[in-house]
């Protein structure tokens, strides 16, 4: 059977009176289902991955799943008023936020919004919170240290720029505060810090923004913050916002720190997320793609070489474990994705050890490639002398009749403990550290009382700042310990021990 002229005709007038329906089918969507800070939506066949939709009442959204007749839109915003058969439309805009020198000394939501009442950012810069990250052939490897101020983790585990360093622990065992006295000690150090707070109270974050105006640290810090009252999709989209705050600084030659606080709550809001999506839970009610979701992330913080800026974003992930299993999903995860971890422990807070590092399961993969060489000198045999004092200790438990080698290996231990305890918000200069460990090298605490190594220590800073400044100066300067240099700082020492002991035997 053939068609003739006239029909033909008439069904090309059909197919173009429905072409504009067609185009506007592409970029218009009616709401099928709303619920739960989740919306479905039929049509929007154009719509990108990340993609902004524009709701009634002034709603954003933004696309996380792609069906075949559907998708699936995660709101921003309250939808109390957004109902089945509302109207939505595309806005063409990649998922974005504010960036910018304004955005320091500023409390900010994942949107570049400013929380802190103190008036609206004025900028007119914006990224999209998602990038892939930098190639191996504009990065360089990590050789700058990021000083933290904590003597632990400077001599031991220490951190470089550009690196990723997880922080992990049970709860209350002082976690944030060691990523607060990091962005405390880059105060002068010329580096912008940016502090991510996922899921938790606003009165926690509204003190840990109060302790950074107290110590000076908000004029070069930006506070990101999705609290645990707002809605899954805020949570999810925190870091990954943060990071795009860092990277425009990071393109400008920059250095930047930044630290996830943390990415366990975070996992847990993309897993409400995902279910509330439909999307197939996997190991421990995790969907597949949780491991994706904190590599894409972490794989953008990176030293880049000369020729990309020369600048570098270092992370510090915050993980929080159960009953310290660090052999969880979540932690597994993020522990191989990261540079390192340093791991905090329970019974060492409750013993009063603070910061509650454990040296022997807190590792850094960059080593020393990420220390002066002051530093090296003093610290090279800190982990080693610490690992062959707890296992003399346990070992000591069972006898009471020790050899004078096992007693010395004990008491040393306990004097590096007593000078790696630090109180909360009080971080250590480079100099002050290598002068305290120079000191404990050297043997000059072998004469002190293990509960004076506190006193004696901060009175030889005291008195080498004062009596010394040029021994202090050269170790700024040069950032080595030359034969001259060594030799003087013996002498110097060795006087201030003999006046220690004086001051103490006429106490």
């Amino acid at each position: 059977m053939s068609l003739r002229p006239d029909e033909i005709s008439a069904l090309i007038k059909e197919q173009i009176k429905h072409y504009d329906d067609v185009i506007e089918q592409k970029d218009v969507g009616t709401v099928m289902t709303v619920g739960d800070g989740v919306s479905v939506i039929h049509g929007l066949d154009n719509a990108m991955l990340g993609e902004l939709i524009e709701f009634p009442h002034s709603v954003y959204g933004m696309v996380m799943n792609l069906d075949e007749d559907s998708v699936g839109v995660t709101l921003l915003g309250n939808s109390d008023e957004i109902k089945e058969g509302d109207e939505v439309r595309r806005t063409g805009r990649i998922m974005e936020v504010a960036v910018g020198d304004e955005l320091l000394g500023r409390v900010v939501n994942p949107l570049g919004q400013a929380i802190d009442g103190q008036g609206e950012i004025h900028t007119t810069k914006t990224r999209p919170i998602e990038r892939i990250a930098p190639g191996v052939m504009t990065r360089k490897s990590v050789d700058t240290p990021l000083q933290t101020g904590i003597t632990t983790i400077d001599a031991i585990i220490p951190i470089g720029r550009g690196q990723r360093e997880l922080i992990i622990g049970d709860r209350q065992t002082g976690k944030t505060a060691i990523a607060i006295d990091t962005i405390l000690n880059q105060k002068g150090q010329n580096i912008y810090c940016i502090y991510v707070a996922i899921g938790q109270k606003n009165s926690t974050v509204a003190q840990v923004v109060q302790k950074l105006k107290e110590g000076g640290a908000m004029e070069y810090t930006t506070v990101v913050s999705a609290s645990a009252s707002e809605l899954a999709p805020v949570q999810y989209i925190a870091p990954y916002a943060g990071c795009a705050i860092g990277e425009e600084w990071l393109e400008q030659g920059k250095d930047v720190l930044i630290v996830y606080d943390d990415l366990s709550k975070h996992a847990v809001a993309y897993r409400t997320l995902s279910l509330l999506l439909k999307r197939a839970p996997g190991r421990e009610a995790y969907p597949g793609d949780v491991f994706y979701l904190h590599s894409r992330l972490l794989e953008r913080s990176c030293k880049l070489n000369e020729e990309n800026g020369g600048g570098s974003i270092t992370a510090l992930p915050i993980i929080e474990t159960q009953a310290g299993d660090i052999s969880a999903y979540i932690p597994t995860n993020v522990i191989s994705i990261t540079d390192g971890q340093i791991f905090l422990q329970q019974e060492l807070f409750n013993s009063g050890f603070r910061p509650a590092i454990d040296t022997g399961l807190s590792v850094s993969r960059v080593g020393s490639a990420a220390q002066i060489k002051a530093m090296k000198q003093v610290s090279s045999t800190l982990k080693y002398e610490l690992a062959q004092y707890e296992e003399m200790k346990s070992f000591a438990q069972f006898g009471s009749d020790l050899d004078a080698e096992t007693k010395s290996v004990i008491d040393k231990g306990e004097r590096i403990l007593q000078t790696l305890i630090q109180p909360q918000y009080s971080p250590r200069s480079v100099e002050e550290m290598v002068l305290t460990l120079f000191a404990l090298k050297y043997g000059f605490t072998k004469t002190i009382k293990t509960d004076k190594i506190s006193d004696f220590m901060s009175g030889l800073v005291d008195n080498m700042t004062a009596h010394h400044p040029d021994y202090v100066k050269e170790i700024t300067e040069k950032k080595v310990l030359s034969d001259s240099l060594i030799e003087n700082l013996k002498a110097a020492m060795k006087t201030y021990v003999e006046q220690f002991e004086r001051l103490q035997k006429a106490g």
